[in-house]
């Protein structure tokens, strides 16, 4: 099924053309040929050049209609701020998850830490480092409100970062949103991505943006209107 599946969705996007974002949402929608509801996920080119520390493109942007993904949330926090947590829906809270996490365990999307937890979460770096969830600052996830940070990533804030050939993935939605609200999210992502446009970056910041769903064909988006 999938073979076919997938040359029959490559068929629905034409080579060599550059789509509007709403009309990139539609085919993504409709050249979704597998039975689950897939991811809906962006991929941008930079021209940048990430081995310079003042080259990286980082940043955090909340997505109006959040991901359309139940994230797992772990809040390394002692006595009061741990009670704050659970109130605001953590999914896991504590300390005692430092000796788990050294032990193996990692089931969760995001973890938050208050600053006074940090010197034992940072010996985690090399475990955490690697996949993306290592609590910082500039990210908002090392903080002493933790009940807003736990609010604002279950309402669908996401954290992206360039990697090391220039590249930005992210997850916009899920196939089964309506058009509108993955372009509205789409949308606010690319605004964000410009917002974080290094100072020193010369030349062509914005290469391509390409749309597709985690099974599905990449279909080019058109990045004038982005720029």
């Amino acid at each position: 099924m999938g073979g076919k599946g997938y040359r029959a969705a490559t068929g629905m996007v034409q080579l060599g053309r550059y789509y509007e974002p709403k009309e990139a949402v539609n085919l993504v929608k409709d050249a979704s040929f597998v039975k689950f509801d897939e991811s809906v996920d962006v991929a941008v080119n930079l021209g940048v050049d990430p081995r310079h520390a003042d080259q990286i493109v980082r940043g955090t942007v909340t997505l109006p209609h959040g991901t359309g993904k139940e994230i797992r949330v772990l809040v390394i926090a002692q006595g009061e701020k741990e009670n704050e947590a659970k109130e605001a829906g953590a999914d896991m809270v504590g300390a005692e998850y430092v000796e788990k996490i050294k032990a193996g365990w990692l089931d969760c999307d995001v973890i938050i830490a208050t600053p006074d937890m940090m010197s034992q979460v940072g010996q985690l770096g090399r475990v955490l480092g690697p996949r993306g969830l290592m609590p910082n600052p500039k990210s908002g996830t090392v903080t002493t409100d933790v009940a807003s940070a736990v609010k604002e990533v279950k309402a669908g804030k996401i954290e992206f970062r360039v990697d090391k050939t220039g590249n930005l993935h992210a997850p916009i939605g899920k196939v089964s949103f309506e058009s509108d609200r993955l372009a509205d999210n789409l949308g606010s992502f690319m605004d964000a991505v410009m917002r974080a446009r290094p100072a020193v970056s010369k030349g062509t910041y914005l290469k391509s943006v390409t749309l597709s769903s985690s099974m599905g064909p990449g279909v080019k988006v058109n990045t004038a209107v982005f720029r």
